[in-house]
């Protein structure tokens, strides 16, 4: 039974915030250095109730797309996850499922892009499953046209990997210098 669509979505706002000001939900962001026709920043979520959090902030790391694109089983391009985050495509199983798998090929995160390719606004609540399994390593879900436009660019350049920096401090950074995915609405 795949677990996933227990998943609710709401639309990108800011930071929601409950009483007395504790977070529900935060955004965390990440640039794409290469391939230069993508270098944006962009926006994910980090899942609910599982998965790790970033400690460290990458300056250049790869994002490897997974092969095949679900990570439900055996990766054909596991030796390239290794160290590096994944990108990987919502459906097939659950979410925990997909981030196990990036866990047990060494990867340090994955980035778990919608499988609606038109969703530019509304994220997912990754949820754990009813398995009970745990995972160590940061989730994050990203909008399906993100994850669609930087495999896209990935497959036009013959390239296997997109370089990024996560996470990002968006604050620091003057709203006229965002480089934002002109896809996107903020």
């Amino acid at each position: 039974m795949v677990q996933e669509d227990f998943a609710f979505s709401f639309p990108c706002l800011s930071s929601v915030l409950s009483p007395p000001g504790l977070r529900i939900h935060e955004y965390l962001y990440f640039q794409v250095l290469s391939p230069g026709d993508i270098r944006y920043i962009f926006t994910a979520t980090p899942a609910k109730d599982f998965g790790g959090v970033f400690n460290t902030r990458y300056d250049q790391i790869h994002l490897v797309p997974a092969d095949p694109p679900e990570a439900c089983g055996e990766l054909n391009n596991g030796v390239f996850i290794q160290d590096q985050i994944a990108l990987v495509e919502r459906g097939g199983c659950s979410f925990l499922s997909k981030t196990r798998v990036i866990q047990e090929h060494g990867g340090r995160a994955v980035i778990i892009a919608d499988n609606a390719y038109d969703n530019d606004s509304f994220y997912i609540e990754m949820i754990q499953d009813s398995s009970r399994r745990t995972a160590d390593i940061p989730a994050l879900f990203l909008l399906g046209r993100d994850g669609y436009m930087i495999r896209r660019s990935l497959e036009q350049h013959g390239l296997p990997w997109a370089v990024i920096s996560i996470p990002v401090n968006v604050t620091s950074i003057p709203t006229y210098e965002m480089m934002q995915p002109p896809w996107t609405f903020w």
